[in-house]
């Protein structure tokens, strides 16, 4: 992928002025106690007792999400770490959901509780009950309720992320004060979207080259991936109005709820990344409230970022931020590779 965005200089710059939609508290505010009433009970963990992990013990999660509906996840505890531990909600990419829980032990190892939430209508796990109104889909889940922000899909989904942190912070080997949010592409947008929903209700923030960041320009540029599915649909379909249907998604992109996050962030980008352009998201890191946030920049990453080299910069950064796991990372910090 050759590198088709603006130069980095201009990238660092790069602040558009994006209409906020009317009512965007208000109606946030009203989804998340709404979702949080309809909750039939705490969530349950059940353990995995053939797991064959010998240092870490795994937990298959049924936490409430939108209107109360059961949303599947993996719990991974570091066995025998004292606890309360930090903790690490992970969130997932696009297409995807939980997979084996022999997937992602990163984080275990490097001593933190790691929550890996499915993504309803994604994975095998979580169904999505809850049909759109209007158009259903075209492509993907972009315009699933394009019609209508009250019915679009992520609203659902958004919704099964900040409660998953609510879920967590009730575990008893869970620090409530020490929970970080990550993911990756749409997992990065989804960290970045429940940090600004929750504020202080999260400690850091790990963004990696996240989707779900200035819709419009993610629609415009990018060559791969599910913001095309915007364009397909708003091409394929004459009597559609761009304005209505990117003021539906106005309600769901992440450079929104940056202006509201209060926690620290560790972005990432990829500048040859064909699926979110690096535009998308300079737009979200540049609108992003705490000053205490830093972006690693891959001057060569595709849509994967600095790959392992990424996951170094975050077990470091949390240290940093005083959020790393008992007795992990002692030593000298190593250089970033990234061009900073």
């Amino acid at each position: 992928m050759p590198l088709t965005d603006m130069p980095l200089d201009q990238l660092r710059d790069y602040r558009p002025m994006l209409v906020e939609p009317e009512g965007f508290d208000a109606f946030w505010t009203s989804t998340l106690s709404t979702a949080r009433a309809a909750s039939d009970g705490p969530a349950r963990y059940e353990p995995v007792r053939a797991s064959l992990l010998n240092t870490v013990d795994v937990y298959d999660v049924r936490f409430p999400g939108w209107g109360g509906q059961p949303v599947a996840a993996w719990l991974l505890l570091p066995r025998g770490a004292a606890g309360p531990l930090p903790a690490v909600v992970n969130y997932l990419g696009y297409g995807g959901g939980r997979g084996l829980y022999t997937e992602g032990l990163l984080f275990s190892a490097a001593g933190y509780a790691h929550l890996i939430v499915d993504s309803r209508g994604q994975g095998h796990d979580t169904p999505d009950p809850d049909p759109a109104v209007g158009t259903q889909y075209v492509r993907g889940f972009m315009t699933r309720g394009i019609d209508d922000h009250r019915a679009h899909y992520y609203r659902r989904l958004m919704t099964d992320c900040v409660r998953a942190v609510d879920a967590l912070k009730e575990h008893p080997a869970v620090d409530p004060e020490r929970i970080v949010v990550y993911g990756g592409s749409q997992g990065g947008g989804l960290a970045l979207s429940t940090a600004g929903l929750l504020g202080d209700g999260v400690a850091a923030a790990l963004v990696d080259v996240p989707f779900l960041c200035h819709f419009r320009r993610g629609a415009q540029t990018a060559a791969e991936g599910p913001y095309p599915e915007i364009a397909h649909y708003l091409g394929a379909h004459k009597r559609a109005d761009p304005e209505a249907a990117f003021r539906t998604l106005s309600y769901f992109d992440g450079v929104h709820f940056a202006v509201r996050a209060t926690a620290p962030a560790l972005f990432s980008v990829g500048l040859m990344d064909p699926i979110c352009p690096p535009s998308t998201v300079f737009a979200a890191f540049n609108a992003y409230a705490n000053d205490t946030k830093d972006i690693r920049v891959w001057e060569f990453g595709d849509h994967a970022g600095g790959r392992g080299s990424q996951a170094q910069e975050q077990l470091w950064w949390l240290a940093e931020q005083g959020l790393g796991a008992a007795g992990s990372l002692n030593g000298s910090r190593a250089p970033s590779l990234s061009a900073r």
